[in-house]
């Protein structure tokens, strides 16, 4: 399995990449490191939506890939595509690069109070969630594999925190 890096895209919180570091390992059994470089978000910036187009920042993740290994940008921008109102996250299918984002992901965003734990559960998810993806997985059809799709916070807390055994096959998990 090849090892994860982690960039901030933009101002991430350390605690939440710590987590996200520990979590990808443990799940993927590899390496996971923090790069200290931080990417800027501002070229995928659309004004018209008040958002970040994710593919953009997927692109720009790919520009700075490094041999053989996968690469997980976090941030705390909102991101979309043209053809949804918004996304968790975007991945190359069986590509190098994902990025994930918490915007959507805190309680406060749905006028909630705030709940780190859960805050923390969703991003892990996700995280795990779109390198799978790098890694070959498609979307699971078992509600509660991490690889199930999450069109909603109400999904993704349905969902585990793992991959079924199915995936972890698929993916060379053992």
């Amino acid at each position: 399995m090849k090892p994860i890096r982690l960039l901030a895209v933009g101002d991430v919180e350390r605690r939440l990449m710590d987590a996200v570091r520990d979590s990808l390992a443990e799940e993927y059994r590899t390496r996971c490191s923090i790069d200290r470089q931080v990417v800027d978000p501002v070229s995928a910036y659309h004004p018209e939506r008040n958002q970040y187009h994710s593919t953009d920042l997927v692109e720009k993740l790919t520009r700075l890939d490094g041999a053989n290994q996968q690469l997980l940008g976090i941030t705390a921008v909102d991101l979309f595509i043209p053809i949804l109102t918004f996304v968790f996250g975007e991945a190359q299918l069986g590509g190098s690069c994902a990025v994930v984002s918490y915007h959507r992901l805190h309680q406060s965003f749905y006028g909630l109070p705030p709940d780190d734990d859960l805050l923390l559960d969703r991003l892990v998810k996700e995280a795990i969630h779109e390198i799978g993806h790098t890694f070959g997985l498609t979307h699971c059809d078992d509600y509660e594999c991490v690889m199930a799709a999450s069109h909603s916070v109400e999904w993704l807390d349905m969902k585990g925190p793992s991959l079924c055994p199915d995936c972890r096959s698929r993916c060379g998990v053992s």
